[in-house]
């Protein structure tokens, strides 16, 4: 991707590759992003400045150097990070200061690696040289691949503990197909594999769990913790019980085992089908929900959220440029169909015969805290009524607490910071990696 034309920024405006039509997506679970022609995606490509203080880099957690692009040397897993990034690198850029058109650094992340493999230069390293050292990483999501994949190169010989029947954590089991195609993580899986680290799957190791972690601790030289942020927060109102409430991951990771082959009983299967949904949090996992709620053929979907909206436009006054903008997102999910509401309390789940029928909320509004601190929530609308046979709880995820490890035990990703990105996760692997290699080379 040579940087061809020096003027590009200024001649070339942004072009993204954009999703396939509604009403053709809706009906399969296949990716909704599309992508450009080599031709377009040259031109995109040549659109970067080549800034003498590059803003992106600051910004990307991993460190990735837009526009050289030495994808391998910052970013283990540039297929995954290219389909499902939030890509704050392109928030930073100085073309997204002066015009809001940034250069598209994810989706050209995407297309390099894609080339990458089907050019046959992304081959496994099958010369690692062996130190002798053997480590255990507990979770197959993108921090303890990550962590795996550094330090199998390092020369220890990993082994990687996965609860589930296959790798990628969320990225498998919290992801929609529609935006992470699974067969994109089983291909990297066999890459590693080939590289010589071992996966053993339906093998739960809880952190919690001190006597198996140093028993562990002792058969290995060292043990990463990496089973990221397994506690949904739950909301406790009258009613929770009811037969049609259910965690965001409940429906989300058994629609993906679904497509994976997997079956369900009838009493089993979370679904949408024919129902009014409700989708219970405002972020990226409701909106994963709203997608698939669509592809399981709901009736109607509506996305409650009890913080305030979020100011519309690129600009966010209160984190300006080159800081990630707190603005309003609207997902290719969104544009499927569904009714968004802000400042919306949830007060009761209403139901008939042990089924949910409705749910109960009020219009709420936030008043400042006169002793600072977090805004007063304050009763605003009459409480009304939302019908729905399904509820989803996408209100993110609680933080572990970890008890004392033995001192060869590292604890890494969400499970360490709390629920984030996947550049994040992946980072803190890799930072992991490093900290166990000095730790045993001490």
């Amino acid at each position: 991707m040579g940087m061809g034309n020096p003027k590009a920024f200024l001649e070339i405006h942004r072009q993204e590759a954009g999703y396939r039509p509604i009403h053709d997506r809706i009906h399969d679970f296949g990716e909704v992003e599309q992508t450009l022609s080599t031709r377009e995606r040259k031109l995109q490509a040549s659109r970067c400045m080549d800034c003498g203080v590059p803003f992106c880099h600051w910004a990307c957690p991993l460190g990735n150097k837009a526009p050289e692009w030495k994808l391998n040397s910052t970013n283990p897993f540039p297929e995954f990070t290219g389909r499902i990034c939030p890509a704050l690198c392109e928030k930073a850029c100085v073309l997204n200061r002066f015009n809001h058109e940034p250069t598209t650094n994810r989706e050209d992340e995407c297309a390099i690696t894609e080339m990458a493999f089907q050019e046959g230069f992304i081959q496994p390293k099958t010369d690692i040289q062996r130190n002798g050292k053997k480590v255990a990483v507990i979770g197959a999501g993108p921090a303890g691949l990550a962590a795996a994949n550094d330090l199998n190169l390092m020369g220890y010989k990993v082994t990687v503990f996965e609860k589930n029947e296959a790798a990628g954590g969320l990225l498998r089991y919290g992801i929609p197909n529609f935006k992470l195609n699974k067969a994109i993580i089983d291909r990297r899986i066999s890459l590693l594999e080939q590289e010589g680290i071992e996966f053993k799957y339906g093998a739960a190791i809880k952190p919690d769990d001190l006597s198996g972690l140093e028993k562990l601790a002792s058969d290995f030289d060292s043990v990463v913790i990496a089973t990221g942020t397994p506690t949904a927060r739950d909301l406790k109102a009258p009613g929770r019980e009811l037969k049609g409430v259910h965690f965001a991951l409940e429906m989300l990771s058994q629609q993906n085992r679904v497509l994976a082959g997997m079956e369900f009983s009838k009493d089993e299967r979370v679904t949408a089908k024919g129902k009014d949904v409700l989708v219970i949090g405002g972020g990226d996992t409701g909106s994963d929900c709203i997608g698939t709620a669509h592809r399981q053929g709901c009736k109607s979907v509506t996305q409650i959220e009890i913080m305030p909206k979020p100011v519309e436009g690129p600009e966010d006054p209160q984190n300006p440029w080159p800081n990630w903008p707190r603005t309003l997102k609207t997902t290719s999910s969104h544009e499927e169909g569904c009714t968004r509401r802000w400042n919306i309390n949830t007060l009761e789940f209403l139901g008939k015969d042990g089924r949910l029928t409705g749910v109960k909320v009020q219009e709420i509004d936030w008043k400042p805290n006169p002793e600072g601190g977090r805004p007063i929530m304050v009763e605003k609308g009459k409480p009304e009524i939302i019908k729905a046979e399904l509820v989803l709880l996408a209100m993110g995820f609680l933080k572990p607490e970890h008890p004392e490890y033995p001192k060869n035990v590292f604890v890494c990703g969400d499970s360490a910071n709390g629920a984030s990105l996947v550049v994040r996760a992946m980072a803190s692997g890799k930072q992991t990696a490093q900290k166990v290699n000095t730790f045993l080379n001490k």
